[in-house]
C-alpha cells in the first residue's frame, strides 16, 4: 500500500467530494429547490394532471416488465457465463456490454428497423398477427430491456465467480437435483448481488429517454412515458410540472437505493 502525506490525502478527498458535488449533488439540489420554490403547488398540479398520471403509470408498467425480463434472462446468462464453457463465450460476454457503449438513440433506431410494421424485418409479420411493437408498449419494453440488460449480469457474474461451485458440487454429490441446488445453494449466495442489480436496472429503466423516444410516437395517454412528459412540459413552458415529474423519478431511484442499503446486512457490504 502506497503511503501519502496528509495534505495529499485531504486534497484527494476534496477533489472527489467536489467532483460528486458539482456533477450530482448540485444539479439534483437545484431540481429539488425549483420543485418546491412555490410550496407544493408544482407537485399537486402534476399529480392532478391525468396525462401526467397516465405517463407515470406507463413508466411503472414498462419498467416493471423490463426489470422482470432482465432479472430472468440476466440470471440465466450469468450462470451460463460463469459455470459453463462453450464456443462464443467471450463474444457473448462482450455483446452484453454493447448497451453501455452504444447511444440509446441508436438502439431505438435499430429496433425500428427490425420491428417497424411497414418495412421492418419482423414488424410486418407481427402486425399481421395482431401484435404491434413499434409505437406501442412492446416497443417501449424492448427498448428499456436493451439499455438495462447489462446491469443485473455485471452484478451477479463477479459474485458467482467469487463463491465458486464447491458447495453446488457438494449438494449434487448428496443427491440434490438442479432446481434444489439453485434454490438452496446458488440463489442465497448471490441474493444481494441480484437485488442490487435489480435496483440498478429499475433506476435505469425508469429514467430511460433516448431509446424510448425513438420507438414511441409520444402520444399522451398511450405511449408517452414520464421522461417524455418532462420534455414536453419543459418545452411548453410548464417548467413547474416538468420539475415535479423529474423530482418524482429521482425520488423513486433514491428510495430504491436507500431500501437496499437499509435491508442489506453489514457483513454483505
Amino acid at each position: 500500500m502506497v503511503k501519502v502525506s496528509t495534505p495529499v490525502r485531504w486534497a484527494l478527498r476534496l477533489l472527489a467530494v467536489g467532483y460528486v458535488f458539482f456533477l450530482v449533488a448540485w444539479p439534483v439540489g437545484m431540481l429539488v429547490r425549483r420543485t418546491f420554490e412555490g410550496g407544493l403547488e408544482n407537485l399537486t398540479d402534476a399529480l392532478t394532471d391525468e396525462d401526467v398520471i397516465s405517463a407515470l403509470m406507463l413508466t411503472a408498467q414498462v419498467a416493471g416488465i423490463a426489470v422482470l425480463i432482465n432479472l430472468v434472462f440476466g440470471l440465466t446468462i450469468s450462470i451460463l457465463l460463469v459455470r459453463y464453457e462453450f464456443p462464443g463465450k467471450r463474444l457473448l460476454s462482450a455483446m452484453i456490454d454493447v448497451p453501455l457503449s452504444v447511444s440509446p438513440v441508436v438502439v431505438g433506431l435499430a429496433l425500428v428497423l427490425v420491428y417497424n410494421g411497414r418495412d421492418g424485418w419482423f414488424g410486418q409479420g407481427l402486425e399481421e398477427g395482431g401484435i404491434q411493437v413499434i409505437f406501442a408498449t412492446p416497443g417501449l419494453v424492448l427498448a428499456t430491456c436493451f439499455v438495462a440488460l447489462p446491469l443485473v449480469i455485471r452484478e451477479v457474474v463477479p459474485t458467482l465467480a467469487e463463491i465458486g461451485d464447491e458447495q453446488e458440487q457438494a449438494a449434487r454429490s448428496l443427491g440434490a437435483n438442479a432446481p434444489q441446488t439453485f434454490w438452496r445453494i446458488t440463489l442465497p449466495s448471490i441474493k444481494w448481488a441480484l437485488v442490487y442489480g435489480v435496483v440498478l436496472s429499475l433506476a435505469r429503466s425508469v429514467g430511460e429517454f433516448g431509446a424510448v423516444k425513438v420507438v414511441s410516437n409520444n402520444v399522451s395517454g398511450k405511449t408517452q412515458t414520464a421522461t417524455l412528459m418532462v420534455e414536453e412540459k419543459y418545452q411548453n413552458f410548464a417548467q413547474g410540472s416538468a420539475y415535479a415529474i423529474a423530482f418524482l423519478l429521482v425520488m423513486v431511484c433514491i428510495a430504491c437505493l436507500i431500501v437496499v442499503a437499509v435491508l442489506r446486512p453489514k457483513d454483505e457490504n
